[in-house]
């Protein structure tokens, strides 16, 4: 059946009479995920997340619609990756410039970034955004701070590791490998431990830091714990969607 929260499935003869109070953008990346996950991890991912929160939200009379994913991501740090495909940040700003300049000409002043891929930063493009749309209200999220990854994986990573494997067994079980084909994941740290602590940056050149391009052990990774961490993703989105389609841009602040 057609998802009339769905952009690329809903049609004109509904959609010229509807009121929509939000739009959605998934934004992931092209890129290797270790050996066993496809390129479109975050891509697969982010959309289903975020047409889950959405059906959630349409089914409690909330008027969300998903825009079609954005396939690409910032991966400067993987260039010499093969086929890791790349953004600029400068690019994804003038994206989301005409996207932007659409719902705001049509009356459709809520715009919600979901990002799937740890190297996009929205921070300082909704900042310039903001600047130049003053009637329109930008945000983003990031799901895997969402929860508190601990009580559902038992090993940390943040690239195709057990949680990442855990919500493709369980979303697109068909494009994972065998298990023997996992590569482990282990990863360098800088030497600088100001970067390891988390108050200084610099990017990571990743081909220097992962054998396998994984950052993470997937070993332990289930379909069983995909499912129950993207159902609760799934429930607190929604909550995100259905409070920002209530919110009144005139007072959002108490």
């Amino acid at each position: 059946m057609i998802r009339p929260y769905v952009l690329a499935e809903t049609n004109w003869e509904h959609l010229k009479d509807e009121q929509i109070e939000l739009a959605v953008l998934p934004w992931g990346a092209t890129e290797a995920h270790n050996y066993h996950l496809p390129y479109g991890t975050d891509n697969y991912q982010a959309q289903s997340m975020v047409e889950s929160a959405a059906k959630i939200a349409w089914d409690k009379g909330k008027k969300v619609i998903v825009l079609p994913t954005i396939p690409y991501g910032v991966n400067t740090g993987q260039s010499d990756i093969y086929l890791d495909m790349n953004l600029n940040p400068s690019t994804q700003l003038a994206i989301l410039k005409d996207l932007v300049t659409v719902l705001n000409r049509q009356g459709i002043k809520k715009l919600l970034l979901f990002n799937g891929h740890g190297g996009n930063n929205f921070k300082p493009i909704v900042r310039e955004l903001g600047l130049l749309f003053p009637d329109m209200f930008i945000s983003f999220c990031f799901f895997p701070p969402m929860l508190d990854k601990s009580k559902y994986f038992q090993e940390e990573g943040d690239h195709a590791d057990e949680m990442e494997t855990s919500l493709m067994l369980y979303l697109r079980p068909d494009l994972v490998q065998p298990k023997e084909k996992w590569g482990s994941g282990s990863a360098k740290s800088f030497k600088i431990e100001a970067f390891n602590e988390g108050w200084a940056w610099a990017e990571r050149q990743w081909s220097k830091v992962s054998s396998d391009t994984g950052i993470g052990n997937p070993e332990f990774a289930t379909a069983e714990k995909g499912e129950r961490f993207f159902n609760d993703v799934c429930q607190k989105l929604n909550d995100l969607f259905c409070s920002l389609c209530d919110a009144d841009l005139k007072d959002l602040y108490h």
